[in-house]
């Protein structure tokens, strides 16, 4: 029969592996931030009301949409007492945005308070509230997207290591995905205007062809004879 160890020999050591990967993964700064932040923001839609936060939205979005349509017509008058053309552009475009976005959100507001203060109010504040919960959640997607571009190796631990991080990071793959290939040209195009099959806005003269100020200094046009 073997020896038995006498009871004050210690016992031998146990090696312990604990699994890892995103389910194990412990609870980090990131995570509070992104907690707080939906929470603060679902809070404040909740007292807010469903409805004064999508009226709000529609009224910037009604906004940017007038100052689209309408600055080229108001420009002209900017430029009259702005030199640079371009400040004159986006001077036209912010006052048209300002003026109608403060008469877009007053009638919003009438709606919204009228809307809070009937008998689906509680209704109106709990979509409120997940309303703002999943608006913070894309504040801090967004967040995440600029701060991986920026810093896309060694990141902190808070960061790298949070419960939320790959969560995360597949929304804003998602995002990303949604978007149109190039979309800095997409604004681009669709502020010069159209074009013609040349690629040329039109209005514009094409390189090589002369305009007609420039046809009657060489000849080739013929300017207009005044009535008798």
């Amino acid at each position: 029969m073997g020896e038995r160890g006498s009871p004050d020999d210690p016992a031998p050591a146990r090696t312990i592996h604990m699994p890892t990967g995103p389910s194990f993964m412990t609870v980090t700064l990131l995570d509070a931030i992104l907690f707080a932040i939906m929470l603060v923001s679902a809070l404040l839609a909740m007292v807010r009301g469903f409805s004064r936060e999508i009226l709000s939205v529609v009224s910037w979005l009604v906004a940017a949409a007038a100052a689209f349509f309408f600055y080229k017509p108001l420009t002209p008058y900017a430029a009259e007492y702005i030199a640079s053309d371009t400040v004159a552009m986006v001077a036209a475009a912010a006052a048209i945005f300002l003026v109608v976005l403060i008469i877009v959100s007053f009638i919003t507001l009438r709606i919204a308070d009228f809307i809070i203060d009937s008998r689906i109010g509680a209704l109106d504040r709990t979509l409120g509230f997940i309303f703002g919960a999943v608006r913070g959640l894309l504040l801090v997607v967004v967040a995440m997207l600029f701060f991986n571009w920026l810093a896309p190796e060694n990141q902190p631990d808070w960061i790298a290591g949070a419960r939320s991080k790959p969560f995360l990071d597949n929304l804003g793959q998602q995002l990303v995905a949604a978007l149109p290939d190039n979309p800095e040209e997409v604004i681009l195009d669709s502020i010069r205007g159209p074009q013609d099959a040349d690629g040329v806005p039109e209005g514009t003269a094409t390189p090589g062809e002369p305009t007609s100020i420039e046809g009657v200094i060489e000849g080739t046009d013929t300017p207009a004879q005044p009535a008798n």
